[in-house]
């Protein structure tokens, strides 16, 4: 077992998944358990095989961020599976941006918990942070 080479980083933002053996019903959405700039992790129903390729997409971030990754892992665990999964796309640049953004909406979400009493879904800690600072998100 290879030691993790970066921080993950925890999070519960909406996850759409598609399957190209249709293992998930269209349009279920999960949630995203940590990211990281290897891959990520999920909570699911369903069993998927490791090897296996999955289309992800985080839609509460515009454009949504779609891009295909390889399963690492499938556990049992508790009534459901969770999965590990690798990113596969050369683009580095790419996923390091989307785990930023992330992490910046995540932060963005405990500093309103704590400035303001307010408990955020992360789907609404998303929202709200596009509408008030994606427009300072330096581009690439």
């Amino acid at each position: 077992m290879k030691k993790r080479q970066f921080i993950r980083h925890p999070s519960d933002i909406p996850l759409e998944i598609e399957h190209e053996e249709a293992t998930f019903p269209p349009g279920a959405a999960r949630r995203l358990r940590d990211i990281g700039l290897g891959g990520l992790a999920f909570e699911s129903e369903h069993e998927v095989a490791e090897g296996e390729f999955l289309k992800v997409s985080i839609p509460v971030v515009n454009p949504a961020f779609e891009f295909r990754a390889r399963v690492a892992w499938c556990r049992p665990i508790n009534g459901h599976f969770d999965i590990g999964l690798e990113f596969v796309e050369p683009d580095k640049v790419y996923q390091a941006r989307m785990v930023e953004q992330i992490c910046h909406i995540e932060h963005y979400r405990r500093q309103v918990r704590e400035r303001e009493g307010r408990e955020l879904s992360g789907q609404q800690a998303a929202m709200e942070w596009i509408r008030k600072y994606a427009q300072e998100f330096p581009e690439a």
